[in-house]
């Protein structure tokens, strides 16, 4: 469903440890942005009803089963320069993506674009 790469899954580790009780990457889509669905990464402590868990690089990811499907497939990775490091994310169902790469939409989901 989802790959998040080496250098990605040492950076949410990373940040995890310093989150207190953070047992769970949480990943997912929201309506808004420039183009229609934003993304979403954060920690949660518990699972719901309606999240998928699964273990990816020694990572408990849950994914709401509404975002499953616009994002299967998708790879996140971490990646530095000389001006910081941040997360990328390449999703395979996103037919459209707004200039500064956080919102997308795909071919059934046109997501609730906001003005930018």
């Amino acid at each position: 469903m989802l790959t998040i790469t080496e250098a990605a899954a040492n950076q949410v580790k990373a940040m995890m440890e310093e989150e207190e009780g953070a047992a769970y990457l949480r990943v997912g889509v929201q309506g808004g942005g420039c183009s229609g669905l934003s993304y979403g990464m954060g920690f949660d402590t518990e699972k719901h009803e309606d999240d998928t868990l699964i273990e990816v690089e020694g990572l408990n990811v849950l994914v709401d089963n509404e975002s499953a499907s616009m994002i299967k497939g998708t790879t996140i990775d971490f990646k530095e320069n000389m001006m910081g490091g941040g997360f990328t994310i390449d999703n395979p169902n996103a037919i459209a993506n707004c200039g500064c790469g956080s919102s997308f939409r795909t071919a059934t989901n046109a997501g609730t674009p906001e003005d930018c």
